[in-house]
């Protein structure tokens, strides 16, 4: 059923002849009283792992959590995610253990960062003997690394996109990104979707649009949000606007071919040109689908659309790749592609090193030489050892077939989740592509008000108890994220599902 997952050497796997756990009702009745009658059994067990991790030796929790309260900046403290925080000591593939011993399964990736497993055996290789050749030079020198890799990574975009800037991380390519938009098309104003993250320095803090991320200081001037056309939440939406295995519960008499929510989304779009911003812009930053935002999908067309009219408008528009390149969403290596489009700068960080800091901007020779206008100079941007972990993180999605492992047990998760979706009152959405994926929740499916702060984090909490680490997201943390390092195998995604039908259930219960 499932040949790639289990084809990779060195990963941890179910041992071999192991039945997959699945403890889902074929039937899946449509309201919540039906979940107390057939509650779910008994949690199963995880799924084995042939990797022993090294025994933990180093201070204890007490002490960790003591340092980081005086000494470790504030705001780590501040996005600690559970009540009883996870220490995690080691990691390989898809696992994580916590200092004493116990195992997780990983699904968040440390933020849909790692790509292709925990330290995983080529990607660390590759670092270690790098390491022990050069850790560090400038630019000013041509070391073959850098050069090696920036032709590799301009080789899986489309022409004319073939100019790579190499930087430490997402914020920082795409603040490049807003200067060379600038500075290429002589304009300033710069459009995002409301609800997006793009960073949160002091310029791409003004294209990120979630209250939560914003502080009480000048910033990200000439930026404008546009509605984000979010087919669940906003006003419009029915039930095929988007490319995604799960469609909303909303209905609408669209003909085939036509969606007439993506008409009012770019309406919307419209409105904002005639009102918000100079007759001529600088750029309009999206993501293909959003990250932090929950797994947001736009109707088909939606980014076909709009790059259309802000090019009318002088802009350049710019993909943010940072979560969904990588293969991560499964039908393609860029999410730009599942709209078919093709941008004219495309950002990316996050799955490009597998964990190592490091991001990129890639984009045409045109709007290049506009940035050469001055001088640019980055320390650390495209040093050895990340081009020679970024080289290796390309070679391992080649190898181990990780995109085909996004698309396949990626949307065997979204199809067994909408059943979850149709059985528990609460769970108003399930979306996204490959293992991009959002469950919204909600009090009700009819208001479909979100669900408050204190139930998702019970629910949340729930599930890491059992084993699972996941992620929060959306404007008001309304969406659980499921974004794991692209290695899983069914057999995880069927533990998640029980594990997850178990927390919910649970949740119902108490209420």
């Amino acid at each position: 059923m499932f040949k790639a997952a289990s084809s990779l050497s060195g990963r941890c796997a179910l041992l071999t002849g192991q039945a997959s756990v699945k403890f889902h009702l074929a039937s899946g009745a449509l309201c919540q009283k039906s979940a107390f009658k057939h509650p779910p059994t008994d949690i199963p067990d995880m799924p084995s792992c042939n990797f022993k991790p090294e025994e933990y030796t180093g201070m204890s929790k007490e002490r960790i959590m003591e340092i980081r309260r005086q000494n470790c900046n504030p705001m780590i403290m501040k996005v600690t995610y559970y009540k009883k925080p996870v220490f995690i000591h080691q990691g390989y593939m898809q696992w994580l253990w916590d200092v004493d011993g116990r195992r997780y399964l990983d699904l968040f990736a440390g933020v849909a960062t790692v790509s292709v497993g925990h330290c995983h055996p080529k990607v660390t290789a590759a670092a270690e003997q790098q390491l022990k050749r050069l850790w560090h030079t400038t630019n000013i020198y041509a070391y073959p690394t850098l050069h090696e890799y920036s032709e590799k990574l301009a080789s899986y975009l489309p022409d004319p996109l073939k100019v790579v800037y190499l930087t430490n991380s997402g914020s920082e390519a795409n603040d490049l990104a807003m200067l060379m938009a600038r500075l290429h098309t002589g304009n300033f104003d710069i459009i995002t979707l409301r609800g997006s993250y793009h960073g949160g320095s002091p310029q791409t803090m003004g294209l990120t649009s979630n209250a939560a991320y914003k502080y009480p200081i000048a910033n990200g001037l000439g930026c404008t949000t546009t509605m984000c056309p979010d087919v669940f939440r906003g006003p419009w939406g029915g039930s095929h606007c988007r490319d995604s295995p799960v469609q909303t519960t909303r209905q609408c008499s669209c003909a085939q071919g036509h969606c007439m929510a993506n008409d009012q989304y770019i309406g919307q779009l419209k409105e904002t040109f005639a009102t918000s911003v100079p007759s001529r812009i600088a750029a309009f930053f999206g993501e293909p689908i959003q990250g932090v935002g929950g797994a947001v999908q736009y109707p088909k067309n939606y980014l076909k659309d709009a790059y259309k009219l802000v090019r009318e408008k002088g802009g350049v528009c710019i993909a943010d790749e940072v979560q969904t390149g990588f293969g991560r969403t499964g039908s393609h290596f860029w999410g730009f592609q599942g709209h078919d489009v093709i941008p004219d700068m495309v950002t990316m960080a996050k799955g490009i090193g597998n964990g190592f800091p490091m991001g990129a901007v890639v984009t045409t020779p045109e709007i290049a030489a506009a940035f050469a206008k001055g001088v640019h100079f980055n320390t650390f941007g495209g040093n050895p050892v990340a081009c020679a972990v970024g080289s290796s993180v390309l070679d391992v999605i080649k190898e181990d077939g990780t995109q085909q492992i996004s698309l396949d047990v990626g949307t065997y998760l979204m199809t067994e989740l909408a059943k979850l979706r149709d059985k528990y009152e609460i769970i108003g959405d399930v979306r996204g592509k490959g293992l991009q994926i959002g469950v919204e929740m909600v009090k009700d499916k009819a208001s479909r008000d979100t669900l408050p702060p204190e139930a998702m984090s019970e629910i949340f909490e729930d599930i890491k108890d059992m084993g699972i680490l996941i992620g929060k997201g959306g404007v008001y943390g309304q969406i659980f994220r499921i974004q794991p390092p692209m290695c899983i195998t069914m057999e995880d995604a069927d533990f998640f599902l029980a594990i997850f039908d178990k927390a919910i259930h649970n949740y119902m219960e108490r209420r």
